[in-house]
């Protein structure tokens, strides 16, 4: 997994708690590096998971409330990192549209070795857009609070209904984004 979400994690959680809470979530999870991230490096999903652990225990708080809140600050952040990523986008259907074959193309540019999901779309009329996020990580809701937040970012008010296409984990997820209408 790439360092920026590790950095960008530890940035949020000292942005929203402090950075005591980063210190003792570094210290409970027990990871390898005992948190020395780069935004550039490459670390195992299996880090990120342990420190949500232990910030769900710190803050008796779901996991999965963390996760969609990293998600949705994580979009922020992307946007405001990799502008060119959002510009010249007024709808966030049309952004979201572009994630897999023109943002990860490249991302993988930058990073040959990202392992990096698959989000595939699909209109269904001119309010709802089917997003399927597949990857061998089950960050569903990971990958919701970044659809919350590219609406977010493009004002759209929307719902999003999510369905769980694999049973035992949150690594096949379908979502359908609705915007509101008047």
């Amino acid at each position: 997994m790439l360092g920026v979400v590790f950095t960008e994690f530890l940035d949020m959680v000292e942005e929203k708690f402090d950075i005591d809470t980063v210190d003792a979530i570094i210290d409970a999870a027990k990871i390898e590096n005992d948190g020395a991230y780069t935004a550039v490096g490459a670390y195992s999903h299996r880090d990120i998971v342990s420190l949500v652990v232990a910030l769900s225990q710190h803050a008796n708080a779901p996991i999965d409330d963390l996760v969609h809140a990293f998600g949705h600050h994580l979009a922020g952040r992307f946007a405001k990192l990799y502008p060119q990523f959002f510009d010249g986008y007024t709808d966030p259907f049309e952004f979201l549209s572009t994630v897999d074959h023109h943002i990860h193309r490249e991302v993988k540019k930058l990073y040959p070795n990202a392992q990096l999901p698959s989000i595939q779309t699909e209109q269904i009329d001119e309010h709802s857009l089917a997003v399927v996020y597949q990857s061998h990580r089950s960050f569903g809701k990971l990958a919701e609070g970044l659809i919350q937040g590219a609406l977010d970012y493009y004002g759209c008010d929307a719902t999003i209904e999510t369905e769980n296409l694999s049973p035992d984990d949150a690594s096949n997820v379908r979502f359908i984004v609705r915007k509101k209408t008047a």
